[in-house]
């Protein structure tokens, strides 16, 4: 099955897009409004993804240069492209995209930072998932490896950040229209009370179900919450989830080694053996150095 890109690229109508990205791409999804649940007939369709870019572009000392030294640059981090109009959609109605594909390694480094937009991307509905290779599979069956506690920061930061919008953004287009008639601006509103639910979902279950509070959510979105409540529900929310928080049994830190290996285990997957760009260092070589650090900081001392 190709990629939702790679039909789209096949009919030109993703501008400037690698050459590579149309067969590489491992994983893409639904994201935004249609994931949540809060979706409508006019709704964007937001998708993400994530691609494994030519081997020289992952390990640039193939290409002979020396990073620290040559002036080099990572060739691809990740194509993002808004407002894809395909006319074509939805037997003729048309629908608009917003692309945005990952290279795997910056994917895989958002995801241990559990970024909130590229967390979700793993935890999407199977209905969302619109192509996933084996590589894709892969990750997203091994997607709880990449949370820890680390998250409650990231997801409380993105909600503080949607309230701030509220407060100090001006509205346009669509948006001053709602604002005008509700005195604030519902999809931020909406936006704050869905990542104060998942990161609770994320600390007490270590898991999550992007649709749970579908019905909490488009209440706001029809403007049945006033301001004040959102207010009273977001600092009254973010107390109650500091105490869960402390109770979590996620892990303090990303388990970066668990991570890196899997990182490694696609990589191999997809180019073959990574034995001449990639060093592993055994359990016996990483005591050793455990053992010569220990000794050099007491001949230091001495």
């Amino acid at each position: 099955m190709s990629s939702h890109f790679a039909n789209l690229t096949d009919r030109n109508m993703l501008p400037g897009a690698p050459k590579f990205l149309k067969s590489a791409i491992q994983y893409e999804v639904i994201m935004g409004s249609m994931a949540y649940g809060v979706s409508n007939d006019s709704s964007d369709m937001d998708v993400y993804g994530f691609a494994i870019p030519p081997k020289d572009y992952v390990f640039p000392q193939l290409r002979g240069e020396i990073p620290g030294f040559d002036s080099f640059s990572l060739k691809f981090e990740q194509y993002q492209q808004h407002h894809i109009v395909d006319p074509d959609a939805l037997g003729g109605k048309g629908r608009e995209y917003d692309f945005t594909i990952y290279s795997i390694v910056k994917y895989f480094r958002l995801l241990a930072d559990n970024n909130p937009n590229i967390i979700d991307s793993l935890f999407v509905p199977d209905n969302c998932v619109l192509h996933s290779s084996d590589i894709g599979d892969m990750v997203r069956d091994n997607r709880r490896l990449f949370l820890h506690k680390g998250c409650w920061a990231k997801f409380k930061g993105y909600a503080y950040g949607q309230m701030h919008k509220i407060r100090t953004k001006k509205p346009k287009g669509k948006r001053k229209a709602g604002v005008e008639e509700f005195g604030y601006d519902l999809k931020f509103a909406y936006h704050v009370v869905r990542l104060l639910d998942e990161v609770e979902q994320l600390l007490v279950s270590h898991d999550m179900d992007l649709r749970r509070n579908a019905a909490q959510l488009k209440s706001i979105r029809r403007g049945e919450w006033s301001l004040l409540q959102l207010e009273d529900y977001f600092k009254q929310k973010e107390a109650d989830l500091e105490k869960v928080y402390l109770a979590s049994t996620l892990p303090d830190h990303a388990d970066t080694d668990a991570i890196r290996q899997l990182l490694i285990d696609c990589l191999e997957q997809h180019f073959g053996s990574l034995g001449t760009v990639v060093t592993q260092s055994n359990a016996a070589e990483l005591a050793m150095r455990d053992i010569q650090a220990i000794l050099t900081r007491y001949q230091e001392k001495r």
